[in-house]
């Protein structure tokens, strides 16, 4: 009986401490995405101030095109390589690590050239439709070059592996500052639209090398070398289902792309530049607590993965359980923040000029609220090798807010954009959920694979992982 009480209590604290562990990389990742959306905004404030409303949607023309082709194009390996590697000893596994690795290098180099052709033709064919003169399509190009070096997808899930949250909380800061920085000069010096343009594409520019730097370094340390040899005959079989689930975490990206990203681009083409301009600034100041949402995600995928693969059904439901309960909270508190602040917030920083956004950010901050309360379930339908579930979700979601778009923009603004993100969120969040209680319903824990030694947290950690 002694033994067993010992057992239950020492079980209880390892619970607590995984949780505890949980929660400080969360809040790590918290912080440092609050303080560079927090320092993006700024930029963006700064640059508002000095180019004025139309010039400013402009740019925010520009930013959102090059971010729409990007996150069409991009694969997000990340979640194949994270998944994959999930069931692997960092150790004794190696070879299988460099596999993995030069898989997703190449997606990521395939993927970054191909988003800089098709941005490069794609900004002739819209130009007409957006009124964009040969200045703008030439910055556009100029904005353009940062896709080629958007190889993103094998930095962060060798960060996420090797548990360097703080290095992704906190990485990126310098950079930010170095923006913001960079556009309070221009305000200074009275820049025009291309100095701007400038400045965002060569501040991402340096982010992306820098992220990439760290992480060839991280490999090399980790005894993870010449991956580019690596040999990728019969990955397939090595990795059974590892195109199909590539593919459809893809598509379903792209999906989701279409309203997080085309939705600037739809009132630009349905309104005016100016209104792009203050429906930017809107989802500027959402992104702030957006930002909660991905950051969980970082931090539980690797986590439900490991717990699904080992069989470990209680822990992966408490992981899922927690992080959606911090999430509803937050999203709450955001609303009655921005409620109540975001008049003045507007005047100190982008000025009077763009007040007209405040009730455009409320009601994006109700929608941002929605779709955050639906990121853990993502996470864990993901883990479960859901993604077809996922997929499907997500384009009844998609559909329903370019419905809502084209019929309310032309109606009434702005506005309209806000107001499709809440029917998205809405058929979002009721969709993961419902999905995720089924699948967990129909498992059964005698089909649950044992888990296994080279599952375990110590395996994940710092010192034996990537």
């Amino acid at each position: 009986m002694t033994t067993g009480l010992i057992g239950r209590v020492m079980e209880a604290l390892k619970r607590r401490s995984a949780g505890r562990t949980r929660l400080a990389n969360i809040a790590h990742l918290l912080t440092g995405n609050f303080l560079g959306s927090l320092l993006g905004l700024v930029a963006f404030a700064l640059s508002a101030r000095a180019l004025g409303v139309a010039n400013y949607g402009q740019l925010a023309l520009i930013i959102a095109f090059t971010r729409v082709v990007e996150r069409v194009v991009s694969f997000q390996s990340w979640q194949p390589i994270i998944k994959y590697a999930a069931g692997l000893d960092a150790s004794s596994d190696r070879d299988a690590l460099r596999i993995l690795m030069k898989f997703g290098l190449l997606i990521d180099v395939g993927a970054a050239v191909c988003a800089w052709v098709i941005a490069m033709g794609a900004a002739l064919l819209v130009a007409p439709f957006f009124g964009w003169s040969a200045e703008v399509v030439q910055l556009l190009v100029l904005y353009s070059s940062v896709l080629l070096f958007q190889i993103s997808g094998v930095p962060v899930a060798v960060q996420r592996m090797a548990g360097n949250f703080r290095l992704l909380a906190y990485g990126q800061l310098l950079n930010a500052v170095l923006r913001v920085l960079l556009c309070l000069l221009g305000v200074l010096l009275k820049a025009d639209l291309a100095y701007f343009t400038a400045v965002w594409a060569g501040t991402q520019i340096l982010g992306s090398l820098t992220l990439l730097t760290l992480t060839m370094r991280a490999l090399h340390r980790q005894g993870v070398r010449k991956i580019l040899r690596a040999p990728l005959t019969g990955i397939t079989s090595r990795f059974p289902g590892i195109w199909n689930f590539a593919w459809s975490s893809n598509i379903s990206l792209t999906l989701r792309v279409s309203a997080q990203e085309l939705d600037t681009l739809l009132v630009g083409f349905l309104a005016d530049p100016a209104s792009a301009g203050l429906y930017q600034i809107a989802k500027r100041i959402g992104r702030v607590g957006q930002q909660v949402g991905p950051q969980v995600q970082n931090v539980l995928y690797p986590d439900v993965a490991r717990f699904w693969a080992q069989g470990s059904i209680g822990k992966f439901k408490r992981a899922v359980f927690q992080a959606e309960a911090m999430l509803f909270g937050f999203g709450i508190l955001c609303i009655l923040v921005v409620a109540a602040f975001v008049r003045p917030l507007l005047m100190w920083t982008a000025g009077p000029a763009f007040l007209g956004a405040a009730n455009l950010v409320i009601v994006q901050m109700v929608a941002v609220a929605f779709v955050l309360s639906g990121s853990a379930a993502r996470s864990a339908l993901l883990a479960m090798g859901k993604q077809r579930e996922v997929l499907r979700i997500v384009v009844v979601a998609t559909a329903a807010f370019h419905i809502t778009a084209l019929l309310l923009i032309p109606r009434i603004g702005a506005m309209g954009g806000n107001i499709a993100h809440i029917v998205l969120g809405i058929l979002w969040t009721a969709g993961l959920a419902l999905s995720l209680k089924q699948a967990l319903k129909t498992t059964h824990s005698d089909r649950l694979t044992r888990p296994v030694d080279s599952l375990d947290q110590a395996d994940l950690s710092p010192s034996k992982a990537i």
